[in-house]
């Protein structure tokens, strides 16, 4: 396969999607993989199970439990035949790679003597690790290549005598020392380069050469260079002014660029600065405030503000749990939720750019909160206990138990604490109804065993509320009436588990819903539930909401094999999906397969789309055309919350808890880096001269008192 280079259509046919390949018997047998039963294995084989059998990233129930070195169960599924060289189609690895990852010896050895034939790379991983047991065993049972002996080598450390006594017995030689010229030329190239979804990638000059990634690279073209002894992988560099600005990395047919960028400096004054001249308060009803829209003109938040002498600061108030649910704003009154686990009442997160998919196993009980907060003073007015009890579903390492955000029309508060249910209050914080939504499972699509919680906000329209169910099985999205939680419509979805709310679209052709997933993008008739439109997408993990303005719904997510930006225009219908070769057609004004971004949401705002990486670039589009026309380093570590706007300035939110103030425009510029000092994962509110801000312990109105 070839994800990178198919359109999302021809990527959908050959890999599937969950419901359509839906199979009793595969799925008994990955649970059985799952739960390392070697005994449940072979009964869902003898029920006729496809040992080989693929999920939607091509992954065999080999490849996983290789990964996890389930011993027993990697000796039966070789012997029931299983492909031993079977690679996925999102990382590119075999069973035997997944083994060499996850440091399991014994899987290795069981894969190579069933004739694996990934040994160059299960060898420089276990040089990379140091690990001269496991490279023994690799050499000793498979042919490797010279230039994977020699990278190995050149790997390992000089005082891994071991391994070293190894390598050098296999054959492996010491490089000798490139060119003075090359090395000279290479001298400026030397330094971090960055994706848009956040990785790093290191370039540095050693004697023996250039090394990209920390593995020497030869060149095999004017500007393209490979590591010695790694199958699949290149680097195309774009040189400029005698130093480089970017790589491209390309991993089988998977390319990413890498840009080299100059750190931020802050343009503006560091004294604090308070915005001047707002409008009447505007209400912030629910996620991203306004239709999604995340703008609010006219409303005057602070440009500056020091929270450690707390000048510029309204109000600062602890609330208590763990949450990454954004504040709600509407008149006088501040919404928000929290989960309190009696076990570690001062719960963490996990933040950074990091690839773990592991879970946070809380089994102590836990008790979900609703706070109603006066707007101007931040007085907690009530908190009323919406349910307790030990957590259904575990929480990713980055996440919480309340993740979503609240949805209020000035009458109701709905609160979504997921499988723990939906909750509606009235302002007074009087319980008005709830709803059992059973066990909603939004684990890792790979291997549920990584459960990471449920994401999606609700969203209130014309009397009802909508919700968007992305789930490991049985996925859909619903409409439950405001006066009663009644369901007054819900709607199957043939999707994965994705993290994405749904956006009320107010177009000139109709109303409608839009919602966004690993699968598809789709258009719903808010009314009755009815699907009037869907976009062919694969994105393997999906968090944006779709971004709505200029007549133009605009469709992103960032992680692989695609990372889409593609914009929608009103009226659509039936399947909208660009074929392979396109980037528009009768209802996509324009589309592009990469620089979608992974966690937070993009923002439209005047003529320019704006989007944030995980690591802070700022890359910045034409709304009309999706000419790109900046990317920048704004800085500050890493970003989980999305950008929001007003009166010509974007705040950015780092989980570090820094909110950095950047000019709007076709230029680049920052005005301001503000700590809080707590860290950040929630979208701020923006309403009445503040910008309300939750971080780990407070809720905070930043601006003049």
């Amino acid at each position: 396969m070839t994800p990178r280079r198919l359109s999302a259509v021809a990527l959908l046919a050959l890999v599937g999607f969950a419901a359509a390949a839906a199979d009793p018997k595969r799925d008994a047998l990955w649970a059985a993989v799952r739960n390392n039963d070697p005994k449940a294995v072979q009964a869902a084989l003898d029920a006729g199970a496809d040992v080989n059998a693929r999920n939607e990233y091509g992954v065999t129930a080999l490849w996983i439990a290789a990964g996890k070195g389930k011993q027993e169960v990697v000796e039966l599924l070789v012997k029931a035949g299983a492909d031993v060289n079977a690679r996925d189609d999102i990382w590119y690895q075999t069973p035997l790679s997944s083994a060499a990852g996850g440091l399991k010896l014994e899987a290795v050895k069981t894969l190579l003597k069933a004739g694996a034939k990934d040994a160059d790379a299960a060898l420089l991983t276990a040089a990379g690790g140091g690990n001269a047991t496991m490279a023994e065993a690799v050499l000793g049972l498979a042919e490797t290549s010279q230039d994977a002996r020699d990278q190995a080598l050149f790997l390992t450390s000089a005082s891994n005598e071991k391994l070293r006594e190894v390598l050098t017995k296999a054959g492996a030689k010491p490089l000798p020392p490139a060119a003075e010229a090359d090395r000279k030329r290479w001298a400026d190239w030397a330094g971090t380069y960055d994706s848009d979804g956040g990785a790093k990638l290191a370039v540095a000059v050693k004697d023996a050469g250039l090394v990209i990634s920390g593995r020497l690279v030869r060149q095999t073209g004017p500007d393209t260079f490979a590591p010695l002894g790694v199958a699949g992988t290149s680097y195309r560099v774009q040189p400029k002014d005698g130093k480089l600005a970017g790589i491209t990395m390309k991993r089988f047919t998977a390319e990413y660029a890498f840009t080299r960028f100059k750190e931020p400096v802050v343009k503006a004054a560091p004294a604090v600065v308070a915005a001047r001249g707002q409008a009447a308060p505007l209400n912030w009803p629910s996620f991203r405030g306004p239709d999604g829209t995340g703008v609010a003109d006219g409303q005057a938040p602070p440009v500056t503000w020091d929270a450690k002498t707390g000048e510029g600061v309204r109000w600062k108030t602890p609330i208590p749990g763990l949450g990454h649910s954004c504040p709600v704003v509407w008149g006088d009154k501040v919404f928000v939720t929290a989960a309190i686990s009696s076990g570690q009442p001062d719960q963490s997160v996990r933040v950074g750019n990091y690839g773990d998919v592991g879970s946070v196993d809380d089994t102590s009980k836990h008790t979900w909160q609703v706070l109603g907060l006066d707007r101007d003073s931040g007085k907690i007015l009530w908190t009323r206990t919406a349910y307790e009890g030990v957590p259904k579903i575990k929480r990713h390492l980055k996440g919480s138990q309340a993740n979503c955000t609240p949805a209020t029309d000035g009458r109701h508060v709905v609160a979504c604490f997921g499988p723990e249910g939906l909750y509606c209050y009235d302002f007074a914080g009087n319980l008005l109804w709830k709803r059992d939504l059973s066990t909603l499972d939004s684990s890792f699509a790979l291997d549920r065993e990584y459960e990471w919680g449920f994401g999606s906000s609700p969203v209130i329209h014309e009397g009802n509320c909508i919700l968007q169910c992305d789930l490991s099985r049985d996925s859909f999205i619903a409409a439950f009436s405001l006066a009663d939680g009644a369901k007054v419509w819900s709607t199957p979805r043939d999707e994965i588990p994705s993290w994405s709310s749904p956006v009320v679209w107010r177009n000139g052709v109709r109303t409608e819903v839009v919602t966004n997933a690993a699968q598809y993008a789709r258009g719903y008739d808010p009314a009755t539930g009815a699907e009037l439109w869907r976009l062919a997408k694969k994105s393997e993990v999906t968090i944006p909401a779709p971004v709505l303005g200029k007549d133009l719904a605009f469709i992103s997510s960032g992680n692989r094999p695609i990372q889409p930006i593609i914009a929608v225009r009103p009226g659509a219908t039936g399947d909208i999906s660009l074929k392979e070769g396109e980037s528009s057609n009768r209802s996509v004004a324009w589309g592009k397969l990469r620089g979608g971004p992974y966690m937070p949401t993009p923002i439209l705002y005047g003529e320019y789309l704006y989007t944030c990486s995980n690591s802070g670039i700022v890359a910045c589009y034409e709304a009309a055309t999706g000419r790109e026309v900046y990317k920048e380093r704004a800085g500050g570590g890493s970003y989980t919350a999305s950008p929001v706007a007003a009166d010509g300035r974007i705040y950015l939110t780092s989980e570090q808890g820094e909110v950095r103030v950047v000019k709007a425009g076709p230029q680049f510029e920052l005005l301001a880096v503000n700590a809080l000092g707590d860290y950040c994962l929630a979208t701020p509110a923006i309403s009445n001269g503040a910008l309300f801000v939750r971080s780990h312990h407070f809720l905070w109105a930043l601006g003049a008192r």
